[in-house]
């Protein structure tokens, strides 16, 4: 069992470091002694767990889709409540559900995107994945946490459009298109400058989104700077829509990259 417990955190050291120097330096210029080095291992523990630098990122790509998966919470059911968890906290997901005072589903979808762009500032397996599946940088033939997104942010609309929170000249899916496009920038220019992933500048989006997207019945109760993962949005220093935001803090106590006012 300790050998065996040892072999997993050997692998995880392996991936995180690997998305480290991929996220800091490019797929192509990292090599597999940097990474082996910088894990702390030797080049024969690497080359035990993956045969080749390929390998290596296809499991940061798959690590990284995990995390997605908790954001958008997947595998709970349509119906599985709550704000969704943010990318490496602590307990199982919470599915896109629909409990959300007011808003619905629309209101889970504003808190599974700040969830995300979260992830992308404080998690950098999940940074790096991203960046691996779909970026200038795709090395593992594929765009699915792109694709992943695209697909939550479709679905999810479709029952805010079912629960008649949309205005009534809003396209589900052109909205989706608006969002994920939006979305996406937001984490390619957050790759060269960290204010694009503050939780300032998707809320500035959200207030500006929010008022031609949401049916009027249901805008006042939306919040742009989103729920904490508990949906705690009535706690102090968690305004609605139109408010500041406090910069909320991640599992480890790190405030959120960007601060209000300082958005691109």
């Amino acid at each position: 069992m300790a050998k065996q417990e040892r072999a997993v955190r050997t692998r995880n050291a392996l991936i995180e470091s690997a998305a480290q120097l991929f996220d800091q330096e490019g797929f192509e210029v990292v090599t597999l002694a940097a990474i082996s080095a910088r894990a702390g291992v030797s080049n024969g523990a690497l080359h035990f767990h993956f045969a080749s630098k390929a390998a290596l990122a296809d499991a940061v790509g798959r690590a990284a889709a995990q995390r997605l998966e908790r954001i958008t919470g997947v595998g709970e059911g349509s119906g599985g409540g709550g704000a969704p968890h943010t990318a490496g906290s602590a307990g199982p997901p919470r599915g896109g559900g629909t409990d959300s005072p007011g808003g619905g589903s629309l209101q889970v979808l504003v808190d599974a995107s700040h969830a995300l762009l979260h992830g992308l500032s404080h998690d950098v397996v999940l940074r790096a994945g991203f960046a691996l599946t779909g970026g200038a940088d795709s090395v593992t033939g594929g765009d699915h946490l792109h694709r992943h997104w695209h697909e939550y942010v479709i679905d999810i609309l479709g029952r805010a459009d079912r629960e008649s929170v949309l205005a009534k000249d809003v396209s589900a899916r052109d909205a989706a298109s608006t969002i994920v496009a939006a979305i996406v920038g937001f984490e390619t220019l957050g790759a060269r400058d960290e204010r694009w992933l503050s939780r300032n500048t998707l809320t500035r989006f959200w207030t500006l989104l929010l008022p031609r997207l949401a049916a009027s019945a249901v805008l006042a109760g939306l919040d742009a700077s989103g729920r904490s993962p508990a949906g705690n949005s009535g706690a102090p220093g968690s305004p609605g829509a139109h408010g500041t935001p406090a910069p909320p803090n991640d599992p480890t106590g790190r405030p959120y990259r960007g601060t209000p006012g300082n958005g691109p």
